[in-house]
């Protein structure tokens, strides 16, 4: 009996240091296995971290080639786009449409494009951007004004002018605008009813006196299609420049219709170069400042053909 019950208790003892043994064996494994576990995420983590600075980076490079290829290419924003300059030959005819609106006290200019859309950015043309002309219906009355801008695409002028018909030429530069001057009736006042003008009758003497100064203008031919000389012979030793030029002028033809406007040939004579299309009656009016003040000395022709 004591042989077996030794033999028991030996038995328990090492069931017990076995079970010992496996369980702290177990938990060995359990935790090589959780540190690996540990280990493989932490690998896992570095390598995604790797690969997403790597996209990152790939990422800044394509942005910076990118802004590199933008740079090159002159970008992406304003400076990449460019509107049309001013053209009057576009073939097209005048993209703009001139109003002239008049009251008691002031003549108002209303520049607009075909969709009604104001026109405002115009060039400086003989230190102005607006040159108004105006003629009445018997082109005896003229009037080179320049009104000042009071709004975008609008121009106004105090209105001096008497009862009338007239008409208005409006002298612009648009800077995206194909541009014709074309002419503008309107009417002053309740003007009496009369016949629409006379003929003009070419003059047969081309010195003209007006507030005692005197103006003699010469010419090499009045022949349609061809180059035209005016040079005008006047007093000198008082002529200052007038709107950036020695002299302006003006030409219209019998109808109030074709209109030039002429500039010096260069900054120090008083000589224009300009050609008539067609064989017709015009009126010239030649401007120079003298003394300080601006005068217009007109003057009829007829161009032959």
């Amino acid at each position: 009996m004591r042989k077996w019950a030794l033999a028991g208790m030996l038995y328990v003892t090492i069931v017990i240091v076995g079970f010992q043994a496996y369980d702290k064996w177990f938990a060995d494994e359990k935790d090589t296995a959780q540190a690996g576990m540990q280990d493989m995420g932490k690998m896992n983590d570095t390598k995604s971290k790797g690969k997403g600075e790597n996209m990152d980076n790939m990422e800044d490079m394509d942005d910076k080639e990118h802004n590199e290829e933008a740079t090159e290419s002159g970008g992406h924003g304003e400076e990449g786009s460019h509107g049309h300059g001013g053209d009057s030959s576009h073939g097209d005819g005048s993209q703009v449409n001139a109003f002239v609106y008049n009251d008691e006290n002031n003549i108002k200019i209303i520049l607009k494009d075909k969709a009604g859309n104001p026109i405002d950015n115009l060039e400086v043309n003989h230190e102005k951007i607006l040159h108004l002309i105006m003629v009445d219906e018997q082109l005896q009355k003229y009037y080179h004004v320049h009104p000042e801008r009071t709004a975008k695409g609008e121009f106004t002028i105090g209105n001096s002018l008497p009862a009338g018909y007239y008409k208005a030429f409006i002298d612009i530069k648009p800077t995206s605008y194909a541009y014709e001057v074309e002419p503008v009736p309107f009417v002053v006042g309740t003007p009496k009813m009369e016949g629409h003008g006379h003929a003009l009758v070419p003059d047969t003497t081309f010195t003209k006196t007006v507030d005692g100064e005197t103006v003699t203008m010469n010419f090499n031919s009045f022949k349609a299609g061809e180059t035209v000389k005016l040079s005008f012979d006047l007093d000198r030793t008082n002529l200052t420049p007038y709107l950036g030029a020695m002299g302006h002028v003006v030409i219209l033809d019998e109808y109030g219709k074709k209109f030039l406007h002429v500039h010096p040939s260069n900054e120090t004579d008083t000589v224009f170069e300009t050609t008539f299309d067609k064989p017709g009656i015009y009126k010239i009016w030649a401007e120079f400042q003298q003394n300080g003040k601006v005068r217009a000395f007109p003057f009829v022709i007829e161009v032959t053909e």
